[in-house]
């Protein structure tokens, strides 16, 4: 097979070209420090300082960095020569990724676009769609819950409970709406009957790492059952092996009615997708939805190596075992340290509320070598990658309690 010009094994720093950050948007802020290049659980700068990443490129990069399957994934699929094709035809890749997604969720059809918010977008506009089938027009509202991100676009972002990001770009779309979390609040708001959907993350991430209980869940699958709403859940970030779980919604048994990915799909291409039950599918009209992009032969082949890599049960009880253990260490952490109100989490998704800002223990920890995000003004989140051992989490948590100090 003919090699690629550029392979993992030659990169350098040296290699890297410069950036022009003054040519960016400033939407960011970001340390000054260049990342060039990544191997396992590690990046490294410009300098050749070594960084263990307690991020996954914000829950992206699940297997890690320069990982030789997904690199040979990468040059395989180059070498067909199809990078794209647009849909207005088949490729073998995009059909095999949707039947295992379909195959693992337990649903019937998919959908693949881009990112996580344009997932949401396409999720919402499909619920709709269904509801006027059952309903009317009048049956059109798609409401988040307390706590929730699903996106910046501007339906997902009226469904976001973020409101330092939603008030610049008031009004938002119509039609969507964020209400309380409560059992008792969301049976009396879904008895109207101009609602169509109800989305939910199992694990809300941005919401400061908050996992809702099985039981909470299996009563909101009840509920939107009984008045024919819609129910999304959204595992852009707690999907796809986070947990510990292939899909987070599985730990509470029940199978949604749609259901949006993203982030590590595609190996850090990228990549999103709708999942969706056959009642669902089969109110959608050819032309309802598009994209140019979504579900090209060549994302969709490396995405099929990591999805099979994603459900390796060995990968799955990994994430499971040593999220336990991790959780245990935090809380020991927690105690000794006299700084954090509250460690919550599962799997490889944990989220601790400080005492100071967390932007103050981030710039600690990145001095220190960790990299950490924040889930709010007060909570530190980890999102390590899921291939990471308990010797190199020890690691990071003791870069973390230093940071803490």
């Amino acid at each position: 097979m003919t090699a690629l010009p550029l392979s993992l094994a030659t990169f350098t720093p040296e290699s890297a070209p410069a950036v022009a950050p003054d040519a960016l948007l400033g939407l960011y802020r970001r340390p000054s420090m260049e990342l060039v290049r990544g191997s396992g659980v590690r990046v490294f700068d410009a300098d050749d300082h070594a960084y263990l990443d307690f991020t996954s490129g914000i829950g992206v990069n699940a297997l890690g960095y320069a990982d030789d399957g997904v690199a040979q994934a990468m040059q395989e699929a180059a070498l067909t020569g199809l990078l794209h094709t647009s849909n207005l035809y088949h490729t073998r890749p995009a059909a095999r990724l949707a039947a295992e997604l379909a195959r693992l969720s337990s649903l019937d059809r998919v959908f693949f676009c881009n990112s996580g918010a344009e997932a949401n977008e396409g999720a919402f506009k499909f619920a709709r769609r269904w509801a006027r089938e059952l309903g009317g027009a009048a049956k059109h509202e798609v409401l988040g819950v307390r706590g929730a991100f699903h996106g910046r676009l501007f339906a997902t972002l009226a469904a976001t409970d973020r409101p330092k990001y939603r008030a610049p770009f008031r009004p938002l779309a119509g039609g969507v709406s964020v209400v309380e979390r409560d059992l008792r609040t969301l049976e009396h708001v879904l008895d109207g009957e101009a609602v169509a959907a109800l989305v939910v993350e199992a694990v809300q991430g941005e919401g400061g790492v908050r996992v809702l209980d099985p039981g909470y869940l299996g009563e909101v699958r009840e509920l939107t059952r009984a008045r024919h709403v819609a129910l999304i859940c959204d595992e852009i970030q707690c999907g796809l092996g986070r947990t510990g779980w292939m899909f987070a919604y599985q730990r509470a048994g029940i199978v949604p009615d749609l259901v949006t990915l993203a982030k590590p799909l595609a190996g850090g291409l990228p990549m999103g997708a709708v999942l969706m039950t056959s009642d669902i599918a089969n109110a959608i009209r050819p032309g309802d939805h598009g994209t140019t992009f979504g579900g090209g032969p060549f994302v969709a082949s490396v995405a099929l190596h990591v999805l099979e890599r994603l459900a390796d049960p060995s990968l799955l009880a990994h994430v499971s075992e040593t999220g336990e253990w991790l959780g245990e260490q935090l809380a020991a952490l927690a105690a000794r340290s006299g700084r954090v109100r509250a460690v919550r989490g599962i799997g490889f998704m944990w989220g601790i509320d400080v005492m100071q800002p967390a932007a103050e223990t981030i710039r600690r920890a990145l001095d220190a070598g960790l990299l950490v995000c924040s889930a709010g003004e007060f909570t530190v989140r980890l999102l390590p990658p899921l291939v990471a051992t308990r010797a190199e989490l020890s690691e990071g948590l003791s870069m973390l309690e230093a940071a803490l100090a």
